[in-house]
């Protein structure tokens, strides 16, 4: 069974939070609150040593805003998490994988991608 890496954005999915995240990125990008979205995208599209990499891994690779992810797993409900957070998922188990002061810790989508061969192995 193929393990998939769930990757929850700390931002939500309607049009208009879309569109002022992509703004807020572009006006203060040190500011903006979704480390992960900026490891892995540029402005306006996804960073190509990161599409390289997420398309030759083994892994099944899934992308979701928080609040679909707490609607699609509100088994986890519970759970207090901070987002961004990347989770691995094999069968029924999920698990966390790192939380959002290890991926806020990263610099570039090449340490992102570093970071995570070493917790995938």
């Amino acid at each position: 069974m193929k393990k998939t890496l769930y990757f929850v954005y700390n931002t939500k999915s309607d049009i208009w939070n879309k569109y002022l995240d992509n703004l807020h990125k572009i006006i203060s990008p040190t500011t903006y609150s979704c480390d992960l979205c900026s490891l892995t995208h540029g402005n306006f599209s996804e960073k190509k040593v990161w599409k390289s990499f997420r398309e030759n891994s083994d892994y099944q690779f899934v992308f979701m805003y928080k609040d679909e992810f707490l609607r699609t797993y509100s088994c986890l409900e519970g759970e207090n998490f901070d987002f961004p957070i990347v989770f691995k998922k094999q069968g029924e188990k999920i698990d966390v994988l790192f939380d959002s002061k290890e991926i806020s810790s990263l610099n570039s989508a090449e340490e992102l991608i570093g970071f995570l061969k070493q917790k995938m192995n």
